[in-house]
């Protein structure tokens, strides 16, 4: 058996709060999962979204920018993980090395689209840019279906020949017949089934993990719950759910 960490849609554009990501990096160093996966939209990139483009909204917004706000986040969630491994190889203990995953998100691969879209861009602007891998991640593309532990893990599953993200995860699990986790979704939801084997399934919508609120969202749309999840006993895509919310964390560690 092992133990997961997903950490949902952190959205992380200049200006916003990012001192949670620093919260869940002490957490994931007390609990030491064996697995960290990160369900993508990390990186908002506002600077290159097409719903903004020749808004005012759009002007001023900068890619740079964009990329150097998430980069500086995504290392502030690993900090606290190599003050850990550091204080092993002091100690003279085994060192925790968790798996680290990334599956990329709609927002990342704005990236993509935006050199697919305009060519003079190619080699201004690419995934190196960010620091997925050079803080230790696995870098999985937009829609790579990623299985551990019997879990299949992607931004989003999609249904039917158009492509669509799957609507609720109790259609995820009647599509996939697995144990499927994503994100991109603005709110937690779970399902549950099981096979003629006895075997549990959970389909899992993750929610998102920040502070701010999205303009786009409006007042109704924003006020999700936030946080983490910590995935208990992983044994063949069978194991306990423990959400762990944004308000515990900021309690414990803020």
């Amino acid at each position: 058996m092992s133990e997961h960490l997903v950490i949902p849609d952190t959205q992380v554009k200049p200006g916003v709060n990012t001192d949670h990501l620093s919260w869940a990096g002490q957490y994931a160093a007390e609990k030491k999962p064996d697995v960290i996966v990160h369900i993508g939209d990390h990186w908002d990139m506002p600077s290159l979204s097409s719903y903004d483009k020749g808004k005012k909204s759009f002007e001023g917004r900068r890619y740079l920018a964009d990329v150097e706000a998430g980069n500086a986040a995504l290392e502030k969630f690993m900090v606290p993980i190599w003050g850990e491994q550091e204080r092993q190889r002091r100690n003279k203990q085994k060192v925790w090395q968790p798996r680290l995953i990334f599956c990329l998100g709609n927002h990342e691969y704005r990236i993509e689209r935006a050199v697919n879209e305009d060519p003079r861009t190619e080699g201004l602007m690419s995934y190196d840019d960010l620091n997925i891998e050079r803080l230790g991640f696995e870098r999985k593309q937009f829609l790579e279906v990623t299985e551990v532990d019997g879990i299949a893990y992607s931004h989003y599953f999609t249904s039917g020949i158009m492509g669509r993200p799957v609507s609720n995860p109790r259609l995820l699990l009647q599509k996939k017949f697995m144990s499927s986790t994503m994100g991109h979704v603005q709110d937690r939801d779970i399902g549950f089934a099981r096979r003629a084997d006895g075997k549990r399934l959970t389909g899992l919508f993750a929610g998102i993990f920040y502070q701010h609120e999205e303009d786009y969202l409006g007042p109704q749309g924003n006020g999700s719950w936030s946080g983490i999840w910590y995935k208990h006993e992983v044994d063949q895509g069978q194991y306990d759910e423990m959400p762990v919310s944004l308000g515990y964390l900021k309690r414990r560690y803020g």
